[in-house]
């Protein structure tokens, strides 16, 4: 079972971001997703670390699953914000 505090944990020790915040959303999804109803399936991150500077949306996305790694197949949904400091 993948949790928040997992998903913060690993992209913690991976991107050391200045903000991060990791969302369980998967009791929006249980209508149409049953498996949602019991939660650990669908999350929001939004991220922001100096290592996506310079970087294209399509490399910080990557880095982000890469942090992820194994857990990344066991999550259903993953709406994923991500951002250098000066972007923000």
């Amino acid at each position: 079972m993948i949790s928040s505090q997992t998903i913060s944990q690993r992209l913690t020790e991976a991107l050391n971001p200045v903000s991060l915040t990791v969302e369980d959303v998967s009791h929006t999804h249980a209508s149409h997703n049953p498996q949602a109803a019991a939660g650990n399936t669908h999350f929001t991150v939004t991220i922001v670390a100096p290592v996506f500077a310079g970087k294209s949306l399509v490399e910080r996305h990557r880095m982000v699953y890469a942090a992820l790694g194994e857990l990344m197949p066991k999550i259903h949904a993953l709406a994923l914000t991500a951002k250098s400091p000066e972007e923000i």
